[in-house]
């Protein structure tokens, strides 16, 4: 038989679920000994059936990736350690979508331009009370979960300030375009030190009222996850031998 002309095997909707899990491991926003969400809240998260929650994570389980708990504190949660074909899985998520990717996050990177501006004009001293509360936290988060809920809700209340619902809506549909659905930025403790810093100064031109500042800061802070990203499909890219086949191009 004619190699072109040989059968394709399409994934799953399981399989394509498990490798974005391994992909949202890969960028922190899943760590190890981290209970994952449990099959509803994942089906929500992603838009899928509970049905292909269970496959995704049964495949994860058979691969190493995860382990499941019973009892009152017990789940599916993340193992310490990749399993063996974690680039790979990578690869197939991160990859074909790449082109998509980059032109969400340069999206993303202007309207949140957009709302620090138009927060700096519009802020009144209800929106300065909720984002200096929304910092503080932020600040104070002891954990990585406390610190996805606080960094969620600074960027939640310099969007309210805006007084424009569509664009607080707008603002949280791209962090879950950006996070792969699971509406979580990605995490390391060197990313948090960054926004230590970041989020003070960001929130502070947004009170002051100076929408240049708020602008610039802006863009510059969204580029943390734009960087994460890219530096993981560069890593996969070299793996894979920098193959134009292997990462989407040429295609």
């Amino acid at each position: 038989m004619n190699e072109y002309l040989a059968p394709i095997t399409m994934p799953t909707a399981g399989e394509r679920i498990a490798e974005r899990i391994v992909t949202a491991i890969a960028l922190g926003e899943f760590v190890p000994d981290q209970r994952l969400p449990t099959e509803r809240d994942l089906a929500a998260m992603l838009e899928v059936s509970r049905t292909t929650v269970r496959e995704a994570l049964q495949r994860l389980a058979a691969a190493g990736y995860v382990t499941t708990k019973r009892g009152r504190a017990g789940g599916t949660f993340v193992r310490t350690g990749a399993g063996p074909d974690a680039d790979d899985m990578i690869r197939r998520t991160l990859v074909p979508a790449w082109s998509d990717l980059t032109e969400i996050l340069d999206f993303r990177r202007l309207i949140e331009q957009t709302i620090a501006r138009t927060a700096a004009e519009r802020r009144d001293l209800r929106d300065i009370g909720a984002i200096r509360k929304a910092v503080g936290e932020y600040e104070r988060a002891t954990d990585r979960d406390a610190s996805h809920l606080a960094d969620h809700a600074v960027h939640q209340a310099i969007a309210r300030a805006c007084h424009n619902t569509r664009l607080v809506e707008l603002s949280a549909s791209i962090r879950r375009e950006v996070s792969l659905g699971f509406d979580a930025e990605p995490y390391t403790p060197q990313v948090r030190q960054r926004a230590m810093v970041q989020h003070p100064l960001l929130a502070e031109a947004v009170i002051d009222g100076d929408a240049d500042r708020a602008a610039e800061l802006a863009a510059e802070h969204f580029s943390l996850t734009e960087a994460m990203l890219t530096e993981l499909h560069a890593r996969i890219r070299v793996r894979s031998g920098g193959n134009p086949d292997a990462d989407g191009e040429g295609q």
